[in-house]
């Protein structure tokens, strides 16, 4: 059973892997791109590693956008699941429970 505890622990991990990526993720989005200016003046080479750097900053954007959706539907699961245990509690009376019980105890 996955608790509350559980799924804030998840969001909360999908938030901070989020953060990590945006700040590391393109880390060497700067010195990559310099590298392959230099590099096409003289090499196919040099294409190429750019490519490879659009391709990987698509990528970082990709999984930072999939992080942030994980972590709000988290959040959001929370409080739904909160306020739907809330609504059980003050709706569901234990002596009707155990009326029932003893009803059908007595069929």
């Amino acid at each position: 059973m996955v608790t509350q505890k559980d799924l804030a622990a998840v969001g909360d991990a999908a938030f901070t892997l989020r953060q990590r990526l945006g700040t590391d993720g393109d880390h060497a989005k700067a010195s990559t791109h310099e590298a392959a200016a230099t590099l096409k003046k003289d090499f196919a080479l040099g294409a190429a590693l750019s490519t490879v750097a659009e391709k990987w900053h698509a990528q970082v954007g990709t999984l930072l956008d999939a992080c942030a959706h994980i972590s709000n539907h988290l959040d959001y699961t929370q409080k739904a699941h909160a306020g739907d245990e809330y609504w059980i509690a003050t709706q569901f009376k234990f002596a009707q429970l155990d009326k029932g019980f003893e009803e059908r105890a007595q069929n």
